[in-house]
């Protein structure tokens, strides 16, 4: 177990609830989708569990290290073991792809030596590795501005893979790409994944994209979890019991469990 969620719940203002009771725990390795409509509370859910957002309730381990009660020094050494992967990349747009898959290395130099740029060659070499890992070596030195949307992206993939997260959170990584993009950005996710043991929890709207490149898929609706299953067991019986809202009176009550 890497991740473990107990009992979160999210409101704002005493409104409704954004999050209802959630329980979520997941294995090292696994490629978990987060399915939902709009407003379900993916995103949410996802700013929880990386302290963008601190929950109303409940608690988060990661690693057996609860983490909402963490000083900040703590927090600053938890957040270092993942990566956070948003609709729109954090890439620094006038900077070239090399450079930004560099940033990843950020944490282990002194400050003086990012503000020259003066990275060691070791992991100049890394970072081009990593591009190359994700079909983007002969890119290395293009301006991030002048890269196309997928290409962004998967350039935060190899910032991660620099970084060397334990754990990447992708919040719709997917959504403003092209088919043919998507699928590649997914596929690059899959293969970090299943190549180094890294775990992803990912959000998207793409039923047939979490289908082909989960492993698991966890479906929240009202806030609540829906269902949770290994992907190749979803059907559409299942889909109904995220979408279909009349047919989501008491999700939790038959949500299904799988270490995949």
């Amino acid at each position: 177990m890497i991740l473990r969620a107990e009992q979160i719940r999210k409101s704002y203002h005493n409104e409704k609830s954004v999050l209802s009771n959630v329980n979520l725990t997941i294995e090292q390795g696994q490629f978990v989708a987060l399915l939902g409509p709009s407003g379900s509370g993916k995103t949410t859910l996802l700013r929880c569990l990386t302290l963008l957002e601190k929950p109303s309730a409940g608690r988060i381990y990661f690693n057996e290290t609860e983490l909402l009660n963490l000083s900040a020094k703590q927090t600053v050494e938890v957040r270092r073991k993942w990566a956070y992967i948003g609709q729109r990349t954090s890439l620094i747009r006038r900077k070239s792809a090399l450079n930004n898959v560099l940033a990843g290395r950020l944490n282990e130099m002194p400050l003086w030596k990012v503000i020259l740029g003066n990275f060691p060659d070791a992991d100049k070499e890394k970072a081009l590795q990593a591009l190359e890992r994700v079909g983007l070596k002969d890119m290395a030195h293009q301006r991030a501005d002048r890269l196309s949307g997928g290409q962004q992206q998967r350039v935060a993939i190899a910032r991660a893979i620099v970084q060397e997260a334990v754990v990447i959170y992708a919040d719709e990584p997917v959504a403003s790409l092209d088919p043919e993009s998507a699928k590649r950005v997914l596929a690059d996710l899959r293969m970090l994944c299943e190549e180094t043991g890294t775990t992803i929890l990912c959000s998207l709207h793409q039923v047939d994209l979490a289908e082909t490149y989960a492993t698991r898929i966890v479906g929240l609706s009202d806030g609540k979890i829906a269902l949770d299953i290994p992907a190749r067991l979803l059907t559409e019986e299942e889909k109904d019991r995220i979408y279909t809202r009349e047919e989501q009176t008491n999700g939790d009550s038959r949500t299904k469990t799988t270490t995949s």
